[in-house]
């Protein structure tokens, strides 16, 4: 199904590795058409509770793009590109299931974007994050101005911006990038350990949960009518009635996502 990623499904889990270790992991056109699909896979296998993005190697979890393909291309093509990058990573980002990104490496200019679109960010104690798209007469394009402005604060982001620093796993925590930081070999161990409890949890309330922090960031809707409408919704699953009658009879809910 893919030609640039490596995949696995376990427990609910689909764990997606970017598979272009020679490349750094490097996304080209046809790692966002894989992405594209392992989107829409995720939202439309029932299998798949939960998913990790993370990258070949022990170098990086995305370098950046591909310089290569950006050779002869116009300002008009240049927005295509731009757009398409934003449109996968919206899907991603508006996943109604949880998608981490395990970042074990090198997370830079796309790369970074990539990670932020995840719900959440681990890192291996050995990741660097930075937008070094200035050193190319770039910005990014891929909705990293404003998902690293999002997480991080204005400040901090324009910095960021506008000098190409990378900064380290330590510091991406201290900033709020990242949730945990981790030894590189325990990182996929810590990404599965957190899903599978979030597994647990109500799929359906799940989904609302991310759909509804995602509001906030949306200016066309107002986060606290579509908390007030996805809190009715969820009155009207199974799920909900399940949750109430096993806590009421002290006793360990079993959800079905209905």
């Amino acid at each position: 199904m893919y030609t640039t990623l490596a995949t696995e499904l376990s427990q609910g889990i689909y764990t997606i590795t970017i598979n272009r270790p020679d490349k750094l992991n490097a996304l080209n056109k046809d790692v966002f058409t894989d992405l594209d699909t392992a989107a829409d896979f995720i939202k439309s296998n029932p299998e798949i509770r939960s998913a990790i993005i993370t990258g070949a190697g022990p170098k990086a979890f995305v370098a950046g793009a591909d310089i290569t393909e950006f050779g002869g291309l116009d300002k008009s093509a240049a927005m295509a590109l731009a757009k398409r990058g934003q449109d996968i990573f919206l899907k991603i980002e508006n996943s109604p299931k949880p998608i981490i990104a395990a970042v074990n490496g090198f997370a830079l200019g796309g790369g970074c974007e990539l990670a932020m679109a995840c719900h959440f960010r681990i890192a291996s104690d050995n990741a660097k994050f930075g937008q070094p798209e200035v050193n190319l007469g770039l910005i990014p394009g891929y909705g990293g101005t404003q998902r690293l402005t999002q997480l991080i604060g204005k400040g901090r982001a324009i910095e960021l911006l506008i000098s190409a620093a990378m900064i380290d796993a330590a510091t991406a925590l201290q900033y709020g990038l990242v949730n945990y930081v981790v030894p590189q070999a325990e990182l996929l161990d810590k990404a599965k350990a957190i899903l599978q409890v979030i597994n647990s949890k109500a799929p359906v309330a799940v989904a609302k949960c991310i759909e509804v922090a995602n509001t906030v960031f949306d200016e066309t809707k107002d986060g606290y009518d579509e908390e007030i409408r996805s809190f009715g919704d969820c009155f009207a699953t199974d799920d909900m009635k399940e949750g109430t009658t096993a806590f009421l009879e002290k006793r360990k809910a079993v959800f079905t996502g209905k």
